[in-house]
């Protein structure tokens, strides 16, 4: 019997430190490793223009948003997604990089760009009652990828990326569109 201890005390010493090696590391680099849980990277037009976006579609992903992210390459972002369009508010919190925040409509229309600063909890307002979709990129990435006021998402790629996800589109309220 007192040989199965050091074995037991081996394998849960392994366990254990899997864990916060695993953990750390998707927490300092800040990428998905897997679709489902994780968001996922997926490929957005935003009128004529391409981006790459994770996409927070679960509460605790839109909750997490881009915190604790040290960097973010131009022309990606994070697209959040909500059931049912309402006014939306972000804030900064644990958010080390300054955003640009973009409000859509439900048809993909974008209304708003905001810009946030870094660790901000006083919260970007969107000034409209109607948005479904957010994304953020870094400051002035908007203007730069040549993203303006009236472009629009598109609707059938947010769609795909929600199945992908592996949830519902009726959910979101995509079903009606199509």
């Amino acid at each position: 019997m007192n040989e199965s201890k050091p074995i037991l005390n081996y394998h849960f010493f392994v366990l254990v430190f899997l864990l916060f090696t695993s953990c750390k590391e998707a927490k300092i680099e800040g990428q998905p490793v897997d679709p489902k849980t994780k968001g996922g990277i997926f490929t957005f037009h935003v009128g004529e223009n391409k981006i790459q976006a994770e996409v927070a579609i679960l509460p605790k992903e839109r909750q997490m948003g881009l915190m604790f992210r040290e960097k973010m390459d131009p022309g990606t972002g994070m697209l959040f997604i909500f059931e049912r369009p309402s006014a939306q508010k972000f804030w900064m919190k644990n958010t080390r990089l300054p955003l640009d925040i973009g409000y859509f409509s439900p048809n993909g229309t974008l209304k708003e760009i905001h810009g946030a600063k870094p660790f901000d909890l006083g919260g970007v307002p969107s000034k409209s009652n109607n948005i479904q979709f957010v994304l953020e990129l870094n400051l002035d990435d908007f203007r730069t990828q040549k993203i303006k006021i009236g472009d629009r998402l598109n609707l059938t790629e947010i769609k795909n990326a929600i199945i992908a996800r592996g949830l519902d589109p009726a959910d979101y309220q995509l079903n009606l569109l199509f």
